[in-house]
């Protein structure tokens, strides 16, 4: 009850700005569900929940004083495994093409929606961890691995979107995915599609990224 307490006293302003998109987004999509007879985009929910656990991971951990270093990197490993399902929110575009011409304007606003929130709760939880890192280790080593993790993310993005896995099946079915990844690396020239999505999807988000502090610093 405290630590959910502190968050709340913490995160206020943030949990309200979440919530009143997150709200608008769900109205969009049962104004679509209640026009069109259907639940088709009704995944988006799901996938918006999978892109608040990292941002609640990383709220939760920076309410601890000092956690014990193991107990951090363990932590973190949990994130690392979910973070990449905030902005795969925005690979749901790719259902556009499944639209009718009369309702692709609504189906844009109602992904796009999603979308904006997914990307929220990303660079929200980000900055957070990077502030946490940079109590354990010196702030240039931190800024320097930033890019690193997010071609790591967007790596995460395209193992998602295109081969179909899921962040616990590192957990549960290992060999699974492990090999593919194995393949994408050590065989480059016949994933090139791989690479090309992993680089530019993550220097999409650095630079968001990016953008996102500057507001966050002139805000202050």
């Amino acid at each position: 009850m405290k630590t959910i307490k502190t968050i709340i006293q913490t995160e206020f302003k943030i949990v309200s700005i979440l919530c009143i998109v997150s709200s608008f987004s769900i109205f969009l999509l049962l104004f679509r569900m209640k026009l069109t007879h259907t639940n088709y985009y009704l995944f988006l929910v799901w996938n918006l929940f999978l892109a608040g656990v990292p941002y609640a991971i990383s709220t939760y951990l920076n309410t601890i004083k000092k956690p014990n270093i193991i107990y951090l990197l363990s932590i973190c490993f949990f994130w690392l495994l979910f973070i990449p399902n905030a902005p795969y929110i925005i690979t749901d575009l790719f259902h556009l093409k499944y639209s009718s011409q009369q309702l692709i304007w609504l189906d844009t606003l109602v992904i796009v929606a999603f979308a904006i929130t997914g990307m929220l709760l990303f660079l929200k939880s980000v900055y957070t961890m990077e502030t946490i890192f940079k109590t354990y280790v010196k702030k240039p080593i931190v800024t320097f691995s930033l890019p690193f993790l997010f071609i790591i993310i967007g790596f995460g993005v395209y193992l998602g979107r295109f081969l179909r896995f899921n962040s616990w099946e590192i957990i549960n079915k290992p060999m699974s995915i492990i090999k593919p990844i194995l393949d994408i690396i050590t065989q480059p020239n016949l994933h090139q599609k791989a690479w090309q999505f992993t680089f530019i999807f993550g220097l999409f988000l650095w630079i968001g990224y990016e953008v996102f502090k500057r507001f966050i610093k002139l805000e202050s």
